[in-house]
């Protein structure tokens, strides 16, 4: 039935403005998680190309973890991303919300 079919786009807008499509995604057994592939998972979610459970399934993240980098994403765009400025960018969203 048509209903129950999972309609998903070809591809969505990456974080550099480009269409990303799921072979555009990382690998499933990426190691090492750099911004960009951080920002490409992210929009992957946000842009309906992958659930959140299938990205968890498919990278071996936590719930956790992913929803950290989607509150990075959504704070800071791209750079709240970089794990050596975390601080950086969480002292100066906590400076904004007290203002």
């Amino acid at each position: 039935m048509i209903e129950n079919q999972k309609i998903r786009p070809a591809s969505v807008i990456g974080p550099l403005g480009e269409p990303l499509s799921l072979g555009d995604l990382p690998k499933p057994d990426t190691k090492r998680w750099v911004v960009r592939r951080k920002a490409e998972v992210v929009a992957a979610v946000n842009g309906g190309l992958l659930t959140i459970d299938e990205v968890l399934e498919r990278y071996n993240l936590t719930l956790e973890e992913f929803a950290s980098w989607q509150r990075a994403v959504d704070r800071s765009g791209m750079q709240g991303l970089r794990v050596t400025r975390i601080q950086h960018y969480r002292d100066l969203y906590e400076r904004q919300l007290k203002y």
